[in-house]
């Protein structure tokens, strides 16, 4: 019989928000990546982000019952399945849950009926393999190791652990253990989106910026005094002398450039972008949209915080 795993071995959350805080410089341009690309592979699979994630929502309604009964489903299994079946849902739960308008839920959701993602049968909802092939965790789950990967390098720096787990290692634990561990990504992903939706009115807009903030943080002469998120967050402001043209950001996101040219236009506008005499586009939050992104970025510190707390520590105890 294999040893129980030992339980000394998890690491406290308030122990991982404050090596999140401390260190956020390192972290950023992965956890960075993670988010846009998921912002980008959402809109690009139906030409609409909340679309998008009314699907995952309806994935999430049967994690969430897993997680419930116990019961834990590896990668390979769960996508195996041809239809997945939803328990009963109403168009208010997703909008209340998602803050989408009722009517904007029901229109979409008819739209994604239309074309068959959706199917309905009596009161039961099934989502066909399609929606499955749409939602499959693949460059997030890529996107998400690497993340924990750099988190643990961290950890390892402040010698905060001993181990430092590979990429493979920890797809491996994420897979064997996938519906635990994407019950708590998708818990993450609700709460971030929905707090910057509220800022930024709709997540096209969002997805737009985070091309920005990518620029930014990956140009290779941008550098902080210090590795805190409060450095960071101040000295990434005005740092890309590059910039993006719009045309760019409609190749990258698959945003059709009107589209892209009118809502850089309201970014502008709000003190969130800049533009220079050349039309290239940089990331400068100034004012009080820059104190509220702040606050914003702060609250979702401890949401990460709580999601890599569950995840890393179901890797590290395991492996212990």
């Amino acid at each position: 019989m294999n040893a129980l795993p030992s339980i000394s071995a998890q690491i406290d959350e308030k122990i991982i928000f404050k090596t999140l805080r401390k260190n956020y410089t390192y972290l950023a341009p992965s956890f960075i990546s993670l988010i846009s690309n998921w912002l980008v592979n959402s809109y690009k699979n139906y030409n609409d982000i909340d679309k998008y994630t009314i699907i995952i929502y309806l994935v999430s309604k049967d994690l969430f019952f897993y997680r419930k009964n116990g019961i834990n489903i590896d990668y390979n299994a769960f996508y195996k399945e041809r239809t997945l079946e939803i328990e009963k849902i109403n168009i208010s739960d997703i909008s209340k849950d998602l803050e989408i308008p009722k009517e904007s839920v029901r229109r979409k959701v008819a739209e994604l009926e239309k074309i068959g993602v959706i199917k309905k049968l009596g009161k039961k909802m099934f989502l066909n393999r399609s929606a499955f092939h749409a939602v499959q965790a693949k460059t997030t789950l890529s996107d998400l190791c690497a993340l924990l990967y750099e988190f643990n390098k961290i950890l390892k720096k402040d010698k905060l652990t001993n181990n430092i787990f590979t990429v493979n290692q920890i797809n491996k634990s994420i897979k064997d253990n996938f519906t635990f561990c994407w019950h708590h990504f998708y818990k993450f992903i609700f709460i971030y989106l929905k707090r910057w939706k509220k800022e930024l009115k709709d997540l096209e807009t969002f997805c737009i910026g985070m091309v920005l903030v990518v620029s930014a943080a990956h140009n290779k002469d941008f550098k902080t005094s210090k590795s805190t998120i409060k450095s960071w967050r101040e000295e990434i402001m005005g740092s890309d002398t590059r910039g993006v043209n719009a045309m760019s950001i409609s190749e990258i996101t698959g945003i059709p450039r009107p589209t892209v040219v009118r809502k850089l236009k309201w970014l502008i506008e709000k003190k969130i972008l800049k533009i220079n005499e050349k039309k290239l586009i940089s990331l400068n939050i100034k004012d009080s949209a820059f104190k509220r992104s702040a606050q914003i970025q702060e609250k979702n510190m401890l949401s990460l915080s709580y999601l890599i707390h569950r995840l890393f520590n179901q890797i590290k105890v395991i492996n212990s």
